[in-house]
């Protein structure tokens, strides 16, 4: 009775700020796309890889999954979602980077908390929310029929990123552990990692406690501890051990 009760106050909510068009709470699915025939390229280039011509006539371009966001003004967890409906790549060579990462936030205690798999490692990293020094640019686009501002950021030092937010949604977060804009980001692109992350559907709902779980397993470590760890096992790969590095930054 008590979730029942909840769940009817939440969506009273909901009409209440509606007349502002601000969202409280929902479900954001999003789309990731990774250009799979840019990665074969770069392993090309680090002799990684001398067969890419061969292989890009047998796989599709893009390695397409999909991530579900729940969230509400207090909080927010990013998980892993459905099925893609067309080929995933990084599936068929053994899951590839970041492909699991469940990411849980609190934006009252600006603590994240997330689940991290780097190829047979599994962290559980407890730490700060993300810090960026966005720079908000004039781009407008409409995306999951929300108005979105574009902002820009850097993470890593030297990888640039590209964002979408929206100002309707007034929860500070986004797909990964990437937020600290004015609404929700529904749209991001890492070009060095030739990655985007796209909104494609929003459901307004009102969450529940138990949405919100994230399991404890895994090696426990900070940010920087788990860089610390990956930067010693993979000093193998050589030139693709920092674009490694930057995917378990996510």
């Amino acid at each position: 009775m008590t979730r029942y009760i909840i769940a009817i106050l939440t969506l009273l909510a909901f009409s209440i700020t509606a007349d502002a068009q601000y969202t409280i709470a929902g479900k954001i699915e999003f789309e990731r796309k990774v250009n799979f025939y840019a990665q074969l390229k770069e392993m090309e280039e680090a002799g990684l890889n001398p067969f890419m011509e061969q292989m890009k006539s047998k796989i599709p371009k893009f390695s397409v999954s999909y991530f579900d966001m729940i969230f509400d003004t207090t909080q927010s967890i990013y998980k892993p979602g459905k099925e893609a409906e067309v080929n995933n790549v990084m599936k068929m060579f053994g899951g590839g980077p970041a492909t699991a990462n469940v990411v849980y936030t609190n934006f009252k205690t600006q603590k994240a908390i997330s689940n991290k798999k780097v190829f047979d490692q599994s962290f559980h990293v407890e730490d700060s929310m993300r810090v960026l020094d966005w720079r908000i640019k004039d781009e407008i686009r409409t995306i999951a029929n929300f108005k979105c501002h574009k902002a820009v950021g850097i993470i890593c030092d030297s990888v640039y990123v590209v964002a979408f937010y929206t100002e309707d949604i007034i929860a500070s977060g986004g797909p990964e552990m990437f937020g600290g804009l004015p609404g929700m980001i529904l749209e991001l692109a890492i070009p060095r990692l030739h990655t985007t992350w796209t909104a494609t559907k929003f459901e307004l709902i009102a969450p529940v406690a138990t949405d919100f779980t994230i399991s404890d397993k895994g090696k426990k470590v900070t940010s920087k501890e788990m860089q610390e760890l990956l930067e010693s096992s993979l000093k193998n790969f050589g030139k693709m051990a920092q674009r490694n590095l930057w995917w378990s930054a996510l």
